[in-house]
């Protein structure tokens, strides 16, 4: 039975009037879905990708009745959802999981906003409660059954939104890019969960995704742009297809990039996402005395990283010591996001944050620019005499660029200026009616003497600089952009200021793959060029280990190790017992080194291939992998 289908539908949010004074769309503006043909199999497990813009959460929204077709035909377990009396009953029946978890919270309490789907369709109290244990249990959330929603990280959040859905047992299930901001840990476990449902329970399952891990789970894989579908079939085939996907803004991944270069230079290996598989069939490349090309790989922007000199050393400098910080203290909810932190952020870096959700990192870097306060800053602080005979407590310092932030006094308004943000959800910072008066926001209220036009060049700059055009974007809301277009809009209107240290929480989550890459070369030329300082809050190891030139680990409110992203990863099963993943090269690197193949890179994808045909040309034709003489190349 076909569980979604969709004939010749066509979607706009605007009117054809509207489409043609805005050209936001591109081509083809009137729509952001143009003739979508679509059938979906009732048990069977899609994912969708495509670049951010293409029509994919548009696509979620029309197969559940959040959007009706402005031509063509949806039909949903039987359901015409153009029906409104059907659309009830259409709901009842596939439950989505938005990007953005806040999206779809609405009780205070975590077990209550569990329960208010499963209500409100009519299920009987007592399996309510038990659908609340397996939701919660299948999303490793139980402890936080009696928590406030808000309480909680972005990451814990979207858990939640998850596990709402759950509750529901839904025939078909929608994810639009709902792991996005979970912990790799996070991200298995979810899918894991989804992929039990699919496989035992048979329910339907549409996943949009950027992760090309999440889209090898599936049966099939369809691929649009500019708002049709323009390539599907089994996930390994169509992300093989390196020219197709280029084509259409996305990028092949990261372990067929490593699989490719390889077979290019002689080391014959075939296209596959584990590493033992690859590692195996390197070791078997090496026997057969391959005849080697060193071929030079295309480095990454983070790679070289220069620091621009400074005569004051405190321009981009973070200093922190014992810095703890807890939220809703001395209520029932007191919770210690931060507990006794300290790290050196040293001028010039391009700084990795990690950690797994729930860590601290976000509350960590709100106090970089003072959205959060220490104790002793906040206006109304009297400090404590310290009883006699009791222990001084430790002194907490935290300096940014120079100001000290554990001082009521410091001028904050100048901090600001100086230190800028980017928030996890970029709908967070966005606020006016079009998008240069938010990308002007910051620059008028901290410069007041810039003429109309010096500000509307340093506007079209920003603008332009991540990405978008000016032109096309400037008179229309941020709010009618796709995901990734509001987060590029949130960052020109942080970029336009110039400040000294940049930071990012989560900067390129919910962006397509060469948006990513666009992103982070973005990022290096900003950071070359006048910003000293750039710091990224990640889950992603393999942005971190090709863009950063140092990290910090968070876990439970500590920071538990600092230093290179080689030095970090080498450790793999630690990394994995704090719920966190590796790059592939690192796990790629680590099987090889059992079979007695030893590769020193920096487990970037270019010097991780580059060094291992150098070890194959040099050393390693013919290794036998059972001698375990191989030598470090």
């Amino acid at each position: 039975m076909e569980a979604i289908k969709f004939e010749n539908v066509h979607f706009s949010y605007k009117s054809k009037e509207e489409a043609a004074k805005d050209a936001v769309f591109e081509e083809d503006g009137a729509f952001a879905l143009n003739g979508v043909d679509l059938t979906v199999e009732e048990g069977e497990f899609v994912a969708v990708l495509g670049h951010n813009g293409s029509g994919k959460s548009t696509l979620a929204r029309l197969t559940n009745g959040l959007l009706t077709p402005t031509e063509g035909e949806i039909t949903v377990l039987g359901l015409d959802a153009k029906d409104s009396k059907k659309i009830f009953d259409l709901r009842k029946q596939v439950g989505i999981v938005f990007q953005n978890p806040d999206n779809q919270t609405v009780a205070s309490i975590v077990e209550d906003d569990i329960a208010f789907g499963p209500e409100n369709v009519g299920i009987k109290r007592e399996e309510i409660g038990e659908r609340i244990d397996f939701a919660l249990q299948a999303v490793g959330m139980e402890q936080f059954r009696h928590a406030t929603p808000n309480r909680l990280s972005g990451g814990q959040k979207q858990r939640i939104a998850i596990a709402g859905v759950l509750a529901l047992k839904p025939r078909i299930m929608i994810l639009d890019e709902a792991t996005a901001m979970l912990d790799p840990r996070g991200r298995k476990e979810v899918m894991d969960v989804v992929l039990r449902l699919n496989r035992e329970e048979k329910i339907t399952v549409l996943l949009i995704t950027h992760f090309p891990e999440e889209a090898m789970l599936a049966d099939r894989a369809i691929v649009m742009h500019k708002g049709r579908i323009v390539m599907q079939g089994k996930p390994a085939d169509v992300l093989a297809k390196e020219e197709e996907l280029k084509k259409y803004s996305l990028a092949l991944p990261r372990a067929l990039r490593v699989c490719r270069g390889l077979s290019a230079g002689g080391v014959k290996t075939q296209d596959s996402m584990a590493a033992e598989d690859v590692a195996n069939d390197i070791v078997s490349s090496l026997k057969t005395n391959p005849k080697i090309s060193v071929i030079p790989q295309k480095k990454g922007a983070g790679t070289g990283l220069e620091c621009l000199e400074d005569e004051n050393p405190d321009v981009g400098r973070v200093l922190c010591e014992n810095l703890s910080y807890v939220y809703n203290e001395k209520s029932p909810f007191a919770t210690y996001a931060l507990n006794g932190v300290n790290l050196e952020i040293k001028s010039g870096d391009f700084f990795g944050i990690i950690g797994h959700t729930g860590s601290g990192k976000s509350t960590f870097v709100q106090h970089l620019n003072a959205l959060l306060k220490t104790p002793s800053a906040e206006k109304k602080y009297r400090p404590q005499r310290v009883k006699k005979g009791a222990p001084i407590p430790p002194k907490t310092v935290l300096t940014v660029n120079g100001f000290d932030l554990t001082n009521k006094k410091t001028d904050f308004r100048a901090l600001r200026s100086k230190v800028g943000m980017v928030f996890q959800y970029p709908e967070y910072q966005l606020f006016a009616e079009t998008v240069f008066d938010d990308v002007a926001f910051g620059l008028k209220n901290f410069n007041g003497k810039l003429t109309k036009e010096e500000i509307e060049t340093a506007v079209r700059d920003a603008i332009e600089m991540v990405g978008l055009r000016y032109e096309d974007v400037k008179k229309s809301s941020p709010f009618e952009l796709s995901g990734g277009q509001k987060r590029r809009v949130a960052i020109a209107g942080v970029i336009v200021t110039k400040p000294e240290i940049l930071v990012l929480d989560e900067p390129a989550a919910g962006l397509d793959p060469l948006g990513k890459e666009e992103l982070m070369s973005l990022l290096h030329k900003i950071h070359s060029d006048w910003c000293k300082t750039v710091i990224i809050v990640s889950h992603d190891m393999e942005e971190i280990a090709e863009n950063c030139n140092r990290a910090a680990i968070f876990a439970e409110g500590k920071i538990v190790s600092v230093g290179s992203p080689k030095a970090l990863f080498e450790n793999v099963e630690g990394m994995e017992s704090l719920g966190l993943d590796v790059p592939f090269t690192a796990r790629l690197s680590k099987a090889l080194a059992e079979k007695g193949v030893v590769i020193d890179s920096d487990y970037t994808v270019a010097d991780f291939v580059e060094k291992l045909l150098v070890f194959a040309k040099m050393q390693g034709a013919g290794t036998d992998s059972t001698e375990g003489g191989a030598e470090n190349a």
